[in-house]
């Protein structure tokens, strides 16, 4: 074990995977998890990745784990993804091995087969059924097809070895092939790949014993489990346990741990996800085999890692997107700088979000992530003054890129706290996590020397002895043209998050974007415990609830809202692919009524009940509540810009004082960040 002075001693302790030559010791038990980014798919992105994974390696991580790799052409995520099929992708993959081994590191290579969730016309499942996240019907493989494919398997894990590889990861979790044979609800063979439980695990056991036989008893191979589908049809729990049992005498060396199928109708690793919910599951599989487990989803800082493994209930972490935000977080950890970890915020908004939309994955809070070879923050040739106005977003980026660089940085703001819209962001429940950002930027200021002024408002004429002046001075919220909108009871949503007015029982929400269904959110909501979240969702035991599923407890709103917008669309369409459809399950749990296609003709009524007259279709409404909140868009600030400009003083121009378009973090740090870069 490390020694007791070490902040983290279980969470830094190494362990050894595997015996005999081919052993792996890992450094510590921090795994960086499988996270596809879009740089696997290209044989020229390959010094990008290398880079990637270089990083990571040189902060510290004990074991990576690469995207998924797919065993053959059927086994797809998309066209022309990620394979590893030929000695030639193998010998490709010695810069990436290579790069990672130069910084002490050990990285694993994922063999993914897609199943029915491959984006291909020629996609291939245990049965035919169609899945509901992509437009292709796969073909049912057949007996001969299911014994070929399991060779396809073992033939990538052999080639992972010779492309240098301390290990691999078969993926048989989020509802993937292994997956797709494992459950009833997508195995309806009848030969010997299907019908029984002992049948449908027949092909990852399978898997497991030829993929030992090719890379002898040495090489480590993790299998990624799936704990809790949470799909109707999902596997029982003791399902789970008797092919984890299986899945060791096979061979396995760790077990990692999944939760949940891409097309569950509970959100496993979101914001609103209470950290470390799913850990308990994790310690009642470790009771039950003899190999490390590895925990996952939701834990996301040193402090829960180090406590889950203390109390026993894994002998590994494992987090993707936290490394995604931070490459240096187990060197920031051991040095007892944890206050400095850049703390991923589970937001989804630039990796899978990203991934599901064929983009390329970054990260909201790192915009160097996946970009490490482009988005370069050298250090400056001379020194150079740089004034950054705002603290937001935008703002507090750009001034911590720009003092990394060495650059004399100078930030005001004119209130007397960080964080500009952010803060407000962070007051809505289940977005608790966005205050870890604040808490981050503010340290790091903090550490770099930034000279911070807060209640500060300078002029264009007191930013003139600057060499570069960057504005970031945000947006104010749009106020719109209707009648009465000078009644009392009409306020913003910056009213209501900053907590300056307490709406009333009854509420109306004018505008869906993003802001309005966070404000929809926090004024039904109530705190709620990490076991009222799971029964409001519907996740029960496995024991008694296949698959994980029950059924959800209703919610109690806090009260009544209403949720107009003028688009005719559905309400939250425009929301995050990955996150958007348990933002609009949220809405409908709390019984927020949807209004869409609405017209906006006046606000009447006393001062304690104002009336709110609408059209809609034609036909003219009236609601009747207690208050109204406005979330009708935003305008930018840029006053101070434009005076800068007019005297000729050197000025950028970022955030949302540049583009007010709904509140987008991670256009705004993004842009402070390269901003600062080239300065």
């Amino acid at each position: 074990m490390a020694p007791t002075t070490s902040p983290y001693p279980h969470l830094l302790a190494p362990i050894t995977l595997g015996s005999g030559a081919g052993a792996v010791t890992l450094r510590n038990r921090v795994v960086m998890g499988s996270m596809h980014t879009g740089l696997e798919d290209s044989r020229f992105d390959m010094s990008k990745l290398a880079a990637y994974f270089a990083e990571r390696a040189r902060g510290g991580t004990g074991l990576i784990i690469t995207g998924g790799y797919a065993p053959s052409k059927r086994g797809w995520l998309k066209p022309f993804a990620s394979e590893m099929t030929t000695r030639l992708h193998a010998m490709r993959h010695r810069e990436i091995t290579d790069a990672v081994h130069d910084e002490g590191g050990a990285i694993a290579l994922q063999v993914l087969h897609a199943g029915r969730y491959g984006y291909t016309p020629f996609s291939v499942s245990a049965s035919p059924g169609k899945s509901p996240i992509t437009p292709f019907r796969p073909s049912a493989l057949s007996t001969k097809g299911v014994d070929r494919t399991v060779t396809e398997f073992a033939r990538s894990v052999a080639l992972a070895r010779k492309a240098g590889y301390d290990a691999v990861e078969i993926m048989g979790s989020e509802g993937y092939l292994i997956n797709q044979f494992l459950a009833e609800r997508t195995n309806h063979r009848t030969d010997r790949w299907g019908g029984s439980a002992c049948n449908r695990m027949r092909f990852p056991v399978e898997v497991v014993r030829r993929s030992r036989e090719l890379v002898g008893e040495d090489f480590p191979i993790v299998y990624r489990i799936s704990l809790l589908d949470l799909v109707d049809g999902g596997q029982t729990w003791d399902e789970v346990v008797d092919l984890a049992r299986a899945l060791e005498e096979a061979g396995v060396t760790v077990l990692n741990t999944g939760i949940g199928w891409h097309e569950a109708r509970v959100p496993t690793i979101l914001t609103q996800v209470p950290r470390g919910i799913w850990v308990g599951h994790t310690a009642r599989l470790r009771a039950e085999v003899s190999v490390p487990v590895c925990a996952s989803n939701r834990i996301n800082t040193p402090e829960l890692a180090e406590s889950l493994l203390a109390d026993g209930h894994a002998d590994l972490v494992s987090m993707a997107r936290p490394l995604l935000a931070d490459p240096e977080f187990v060197h920031k950890a051991a040095a007892g700088r944890s206050d400095e970890i850049n703390t991923c915020i589970a937001c989804n908004q630039a990796c899978l979000d990203h991934v599901f939309s064929n983009r390329k994955a970054s990260c909201l809070v790192n915009p160097r992530a996946g970009n490490e070879t482009t988005l370069v923050l050298a250090p400056t040739r001379r020194k150079r003054t740089v004034a950054v106005v705002g603290a937001g977003p935008a703002g507090l980026s750009a001034a911590v890129s720009a003092a990394e660089r060495g650059l004399d940085v100078t930030l005001f703001e004119r209130r007397t706290e960080i964080g500009g819209q952010f803060r407000l962001a962070m007051a809505v429940p289940g977005k608790e996590d966005f205050a870890e950002t604040l808490r981050y930027f503010g340290r790091r200021l903090e550490v770099l020397g930034v000279d911070v002024r807060l209640g500060s408002t300078p002029t264009a004429p007191d930013l003139q002895s600057f060499d570069e002046v960057v504005v970031a001075t945000g947006v104010a919220p749009r106020v719109p043209t209707i009648d009465g909108l000078e009644h009392a009871a009409v306020v913003t949503y910056a009213d209501v998050l900053g907590g300056r007015v307490v709406p009333g029982r009854r509420v109306a929400v004018i505008g869906a974007g993003g802001i309005g269904v966070d404000v929809s959110v926090a004024l039904t909501h109530e705190e709620e415990t990490p076991e009222e979240w799971l029964a409001h969702w519907g996740v029960g035991d496995p024991a008694f609830d296949r698959g994980g599923l029950t059924e959800p407890k209703p919610r109690t709103p806090a009260r009544e809202v209403t949720l107009l917008q003028r688009k005719t669309t559905p309400i939250g369409v425009g929301l995050g692919k990955t996150s958007g459809w348990a933002h609009r399950a949220v809405l409908k749990q709390s019984g927020v009524r949807l209004v869409s296609g609405a017209t906006y003709d006046s606000v009447d009524g006393p001062t304690d009940a104002p009336v709110l007259h609408y059209t809609v279709d034609g036909q003219p409404h009236t609601l009747e509540v207690d208050t109204i909140v406005l979330c009708t868009g935003q305008e930018s600030v840029r006053d101070l810009y434009d005076e800068l400009v007019a005297l000729g003083v050197p000025a950028h121009l970022i955030g949302g004082a540049d583009v007010a378009s709904e509140l987008d973090a991670k256009r705004a740090i993004g842009q402070g960040t390269r901003v600062a870069a080239a300065l």
